[in-house]
């Protein structure tokens, strides 16, 4: 992989360390220490490095610089290892109500630059702009990963339907798009010993719970410090943790696709516990713009 580091940076690359199949480490005739990644798949390597600069232009929560990028190949910092710790995870809170204030064109809106086309890690992920949150939810970030469940035989006919139920009950939403992170699970969260950084997003215009919703279901450490500094910032509406399953629903989808049987189990669960319950309205709320 030092050929496209070299290349996309204009650095001589004195030496290279394969961290994945697709993933690797080059250090520059400068010093400097890159990561260098290989698409895998059309406009990925567009979408991602349209969603990091669109996150950094918010100056909210670090993410690393991209250096360079083509159809194949993405170049961008290396995020220093380190240990979370509760101040960092107050940072990365505080950062975020930041970053999803700075706001988006609409809901399904792609980062400026970045692909309609795109991902969320190896799941197609299309963003089509709309101005309800409600019905472009159910339209573009659940049904089409029903679908592809239900077209690989991992889910039937009366799981179909029970996912429609629930796009049926999705609650009315008062609050502007934010500026999602858009695939905001632990992996993606790395700690250099001060600070959280952002990496991998599958960036766009999205409703700010959702980005929340992922933190939850995959854990994240000092989590319960992460979300109440955000909402010293930028408290979140009435109701929100009752309507955590409801933003839950997208990746645990994605993952059913990626994954099957393993992740089908929990997002039938939430859809049934969400398509069975009370309504739920977040009612008007300020994203703290």
């Amino acid at each position: 992989m030092s050929e496209p580091a070299a290349r996309l940076t204009g650095h001589t690359v004195s030496e290279t360390r394969r961290l994945s199949g697709d993933l690797a480490e080059a250090v520059l005739d400068d010093g400097r220490v890159v990561v260098v990644k290989r698409g895998h798949g059309p406009g990925a390597t567009a979408a991602e490095a349209a969603g990091l600069r669109w996150l950094a232009t918010a100056s909210a929560v670090p993410v690393p610089s991209v250096h360079g990028q083509d159809e194949n190949w993405l170049v961008i910092d290396r995020v220093p290892a380190g240990r979370p710790s509760a101040a960092a995870a107050e940072r990365l809170g505080r950062g975020l109500a930041r970053l999803h204030a700075a706001g988006a064109p609409a809901f399904g809106a792609a980062p400026p630059g970045g692909p309609a086309e795109a991902w969320i890690g190896r799941a197609p992920m299309e963003n089509v702009p709309g101005d309800d949150w409600a019905s472009w939810y159910a339209e573009y970030r659940v049904l089409p990963y029903v679908r592809r469940a239900v077209d690989a035989g991992t889910f039937g006919r009366a799981e179909a339907a029970l996912f429609e139920r629930a796009c049926g009950r999705l609650p009315a939403s008062a609050e502007p798009p934010s500026r999602l992170h858009g695939d905001l699970w632990n992996g993606n969260v790395l700690w250099d010993g001060r600070d959280a950084w952002l990496i991998d997003p599958a960036a766009h215009g999205g409703h700010r719970e959702t980005d929340l919703a992922m933190l939850h279901l995959f854990g994240c450490p000092h989590l319960d410090r992460v979300v109440a500094a955000y909402q010293e910032v930028s408290p979140l509406a009435e109701g929100w943790a009752e309507r955590i399953g409801v933003h839950q629903l997208f990746p645990l989808l994605v993952h059913t696709v990626l994954f099957g049987q393993s992740y089908a189990g929990q997002a039938v669960a939430a859809a049934r516990s969400f398509s069975s319950g009370p309504a739920s309205s977040p009612g008007p709320s300020s994203p703290g713009r």
